[in-house]
């Protein structure tokens, strides 16, 4: 349940991209709104792993490798292999890459749901006022002359409503992965090659991330597979699974965006998931 925007209240915490989130009123951002820029997403180029939600594992797995991070295991979705930087956001034109998957993350910026300490079932939904889309002289205002929210405001208030569900379903599933002990900590290597195509040194490790073993999968009992299935949680585990396959279209095109041949050796890698 979302609170309506009507009087102030305050949010706590943190969050990647986030850097004022503030609860939508129409006291506070009567006036304010967005306005858009030619570099619609600047704001990712040093973001190099974006939060998913579970059902967004299928369609990200085409270019990017889903993996799970931190102690939480909160997948994401890795866009690069070194902090800062972002392979999939052009550094001059601030464009995402055309034909990749955006995750709902991205799209719903800068808007931002916080939970209520004393019900967790029911947030406020706020605004990052420290946004470069957040404007004095907006584009999209959030109130109308009437002070009631736009439509433009209605359909964001929307879109996070949906994704704090995508949110609890993504945490149901991630639970239950580790109530069958399903993790394990994981690691994507770079096997460097020289100009014939031959290895070249020893392989170097780009990533360091939990995932999900192939092997304690095959070890569970038939009806918990059967469970897996029916809940869609099957089809979730097999695209995290596939989207391993990415990491060598992410490395190479680090060693595009690094000036180098795909022969690199001197890649550095980025901190372990809890660093």
């Amino acid at each position: 349940m979302s609170d309506a925007p009507a009087g102030p209240s305050s949010v706590t915490g943190s969050l990647p991209l986030y850097k004022n989130p503030k609860p939508i009123n129409v006291q506070a951002h009567k006036g304010k709104g967005l306005s858009f820029t030619d570099k619609p997403f600047g704001f990712l180029a040093e973001q190099h792993f974006v939060p998913l939600t579970m059902g967004e594992f299928a369609p990200a797995s085409a270019r990017f490798p889903v993996i799970f991070l931190g102690e939480r295991k909160t997948p994401v979705a890795a866009m690069g292999i070194q902090a800062g930087v972002n392979l999939f956001v052009d550094p001059e034109t601030g464009q995402f890459e055309q034909f990749a998957y955006l995750p709902a993350f991205v799209r719903r910026y800068p808007f931002v749901a916080a939970s209520h300490t004393e019900d967790k079932e029911r947030f406020t939904v706020c605004v990052d006022e420290g946004s470069h889309l957040y404007s004095n002289t907006p584009e999209e205002p959030f109130f109308g002359a009437d002070d009631q929210p736009t439509p433009f405001l209605e359909r964001a208030i929307d879109f996070v409503r949906r994704f704090e569900n995508d949110v609890k379903t993504t945490e149901s599933f991630v639970a239950r992965m580790e109530e069958l002990d399903l993790f394990d900590q994981q690691s994507a290597t770079f096997q460097p090659r020289d100009g014939q195509g031959q290895p070249n040194g020893e392989p170097q490790v780009v990533a360091s991330y939990w995932g999900i073993s192939g092997e304690k999968l095959q070890k569970l009992p038939a009806e918990t597979l059967v469970e897996l299935r029916d809940n869609t949680y099957l089809g979730a585990i097999y695209a995290h699974m596939i989207s391993m396959a990415a990491w060598e279209y992410v490395i190479t095109r680090a060693a595009l965006r690094q000036g180098v041949n795909a022969t690199m050796g001197d890649l550095a890698p980025p901190p372990a998931p809890e660093s």
